[in-house]
């Protein structure tokens, strides 16, 4: 159904005749481009002619609506605020029925019936929910994970959202930090591929199609790095460690066109992002060409008060002309500073410009444009959308796919994975039936009660071919106060009201009844996430007292890990057979769980994010630079007046790129086709991969390279390659990549991106500790 703006002034009438030319079915193209490029420009402005400036700083107002029952929505507080011109977008609302009844305010009972946009954060699928981004990242299948955004499209767009808060491409290399969960680890180069296609799957290439969502990435930027791992510290580095290690994802995520933009609440240079001019305007906006729109992360313009930069009008004042265009939640009521609160006061004072408001209401009007809203404010309220695309049996499954995808083996001792499906199973712990748990954080749509467990999967992948006994075992933690902390927004894990001895001695006689035990322990899903930095890293002790307990019966112990973050898990990894790490697998969780347990799928994943021997060692990551006085050996052998550590070795326990399988790849014959290139030229790399062992599989082969010398020091090896290569047993292939000068550039103190004549090796192999390498010249 389409509807034209009302008609009730001569004023309106006019908009009305010019929306009307608007309602063509042009094709937007979606990268960006400069605002003379503005293909909606004329449209845009013959609408900023008739709004008073109320209802222009109503355009960048993004209040949170709750998820407001059906009905209600006219006599609502914000249906008031939408009727008067007050809000140019709402989130956390959806469904196609609630968001049709908040459109028609705005369409039909508003001065210029200007439409909303609506957003919410889908981050890592919609209903059908896929692993949580740290797991999907660990798949290193940019097909996959494109697809994945693309199905979170459909299922959300026919719910009424269109727009995402998504992807979050913050690089981190500080597993304290609870967010590491939502991003891609600790690799710019990986990162950038994902952003791309993360992009890529949410967008498509016409926005104005109603299956598609405008894409945000966030946050902006630097947020990944904190002081301490602690969430919204401070975050301090020089402009060059900025350009060559974390600004890449955000600028592959602009160059592939993403919509918009979020700013993060860390400073940059001493000023917090969402006011600073030099990362919202002279680098995203004139550096990058981006041209789409900049929103605010929650409450992050009254946020510049706390860090001591002004007072609510200054701090206002300060993000827009900055180049924030949309302010998010300022206008709740306990918050005393907003654009509505504040920017007509400072226009009426001369602290801001007419066309510092008409900018950003230009760039909020553009994006509605994009989308489509003006030709169709109903375009993405099709109740029977809802009916056949959200949550269907093929999401499913494909979810399922995904799940088992990004699982990764890291131990696996005396081949006791995969298990028979045959005998008795002891399943123990506390994520065994913790259903509200499977989907992990940031999963805000999930139907939680509708994931499988593991408890679920097990029992319908068995069948009656084996027989299944469980037992809890023990609480989350000891502490009650921080195991509620760890089970918040409807993921409560009820606590037993046995003892700890009582549990311990049920899942004790179960394991004696058993011929394997699968232990399912780690973190729970808020354990990591927004808000939830951690100074330990260990699973919790009550978990870690009953897996030990479980190791001493002498049954074959299976410990499948529940985790956001890379742990310290070093006691583990010498003591427990076989260790699979699932991640929050999502709502096809124990279903994935049981093909990968069982061997339907052979595990291929690979840790996007180092795993350190203890919380000392961080922030670990594989491509760090060396010092004056590296440590000279690969031993972990302790040296006087060397880089190293007195009490424990260098290397992580796990490293980047590390992932096992249930067959054996044999690396060999590493091959470059030439020794010197020229700054046109390029190196053709080459590899023989053979899967030795009794199963098919997948690898993933990476190819790191590392440049020698520089006129600014450069990290030991960066990745700059990767494929994930489907071989059977038996068989070898020969793996290619392709390394240009392009690949070879950095930037340097100047700030200029180059490449540098002189000496550099390629390394190619199954993670980043590979010892495979060949050399090779570029030359003037």
């Amino acid at each position: 159904m389409k509807r034209l703006i009302n008609i009730k002034t001569i004023a309106i009438a006019v908009m009305a005749m010019t929306l009307a030319n608007c309602n063509s079915n042009t094709t937007t193209e979606i990268k960006s481009t400069s605002d003379t490029e503005n293909p909606f420009a004329s449209k845009v402005d013959s609408i900023l002619e008739l709004m008073t400036i109320d209802e222009k700083i109503g355009q960048l107002n993004l209040p949170t609506s709750g998820d407001i029952t059906t009905g209600a929505a006219k006599g609502s507080d914000v249906g008031e605020r939408i009727k008067q011109g007050k809000v140019g977008g709402l989130f956390n609302i959806k469904t196609a029925e609630k968001i049709y009844e908040v459109q028609k305010i705005a369409v039909e009972q508003s001065r210029l019936g200007i439409p909303l946009i609506f957003g919410m954060d889908v981050i890592h699928g919609y209903k059908t929910t896929f692993p949580i981004p740290l797991g999907l990242s660990s798949s290193w299948d940019m097909e996959m994970i494109e697809k994945t955004a693309r199905v979170a499209a459909i299922e959300a767009s026919a719910d009424g959202i269109n727009w995402t808060f998504s992807p979050m491409v913050d690089i981190s290399r500080d597993p304290r930090w609870g967010r590491v969960s939502e991003g891609n680890g600790e690799d710019p180069f990986l990162g950038s591929r994902i952003a791309e296609a993360m992009v890529k799957g949410y967008q498509q290439d016409d926005l104005s199609e109603n299956n598609t969502l405008m894409a945000c990435v966030k946050h902006f930027a630097l947020y990944g790095a904190p002081e301490a791992g602690r969430d919204y510290n401070t975050v301090d580095m020089s402009r060059i460690r900025m350009y060559n290690e974390y600004l890449e994802p955000y600028k592959a995520a602009i160059d592939a066109g993403v919509g918009s933009v979020m700013a993060s609440f860390n400073e940059i240079d001493g000023v917090p992002a969402t006011g600073n001019k030099w990362l919202l305007t002279d680098l995203l906006r004139h550096d990058w060409g981006f041209n789409g729109f900049v929103v605010t992360d929650y409450t992050g313009i009254y946020e510049m008060t706390e860090h001591g930069i002004g007072d609510k009008y200054q701090v206002s004042e300060q993000a827009l002309k900055a180049g924030v265009d949309m302010d998010m939640a300022g206008d709740s009521p306990s918050i005393p500073v907003a654009f509505v609160k504040t920017l007509k006061e400072s226009y009426e004072n001369g602290k801001v410009s007419m066309n510092d408001i008409d900018t950003a209401v230009r760039r909020m009007l553009t994006a509605k444009f994009q989308l489509g809203l003006f030709d169709d404010p109903y375009k993405y309220c099709d109740v029977n959308r809802a009916k056949t695309e959200i949550f269907t049996p093929e999401n499913k499954a494909f979810a399922r796919t995904v799940a088992a995808e990004s699982m990764v083996l890291l131990k696996n001792e005396d081949q006791l994975l995969p298990i028979k499906k045959s005998g008795t199973i002891g399943l123990i712990g506390p994520l065994a039936k913790a259903t509200n748990n499977m989907a992990g954080t940031w999963s805000v749509a999930t139907d939680q009660e509708k994931s499988n467990s593991v408890f679920d999967g097990l029992t319908e992948v068995i069948g009656d071919k084996a027989t299944l006994l469980y037992a809890k075992g023990s609480n989350i933690d000891y502490d009650l106060g921080l195991e509620q902390r760890a089970t918040m927004f409807g993921k409560d894990i009820p606590r037993d009201g046995r003892t700890d001895k009582q549990l311990l001695d049920e899942a004790l006689q179960i394991a004696a009844k058993s011929d394997v035990i699968v232990a399912t322990i780690g973190e729970s899903a808020e354990l990591s996430g927004e808000s939830s930095s951690r100074t330990d890293l260990g699973i919790p002790q009550v978990q870690k007292d009953l897996l030990n307990a479980l190791l001493k019966t002498g049954k074959p112990v299976v410990l499948v890990l529940f985790t956001g973050r890379p742990l310290v898990l070093v006691e583990e990894n010498e003591n427990v057979p076989a260790i699979l790490n699932v991640w929050f697998p999502g709502s096809e969780a124990g279903l994935a769980i049981s093909d990968v347990l069982f061997g339907d799928v052979n595990p291929s994943g690979k840790l996007t994010a180092t795993f350190p021997r203890n919380v000392g060692q961080v922030p670990i990551f594989y491509n760090h630079k060396n010092t004056g006085r590296p440590l000279g050996n690969d031993q972990g052998i302790f040296e006087k007046f060397k880089s190293n550590y007195i009490d424990v070795r260098n290397e992580p326990l796990y490293p980047f790129g590390y992932g096992l399988s249930y067959t054996k790849f044999d690396y060999s014959n590493l091959a470059i086709n030439t020794a010197t290139i020229d700054m046109n030229g390029s190196v053709e790399v080459s590899v023989d991969v053979t899967n030795s062992g009794d199963y098919d599989g997948k690898e993933v082969v990476q190819l790191y390279v590392r440049d020698l010398v520089g006129t600014v020091t450069r990290p030991v090896k960066e990745l700059k390659g990767f494929q994930k290569v489907e071989i059977k047993k038996g068989e070898t292939k020969t793996v290619s990549f392709t390394l240009t000068v392009e690949d070879l550039k950095f930037y340097n103190s100047e700030l200029d991106f180059v490449a540098e004549p002189g000496q550099f090796q390629v390394f190619v192999g199954g993670n980043s500790d590979t010892k495979m390498m060949k050399e090779f010249e570029l030359k003037n």
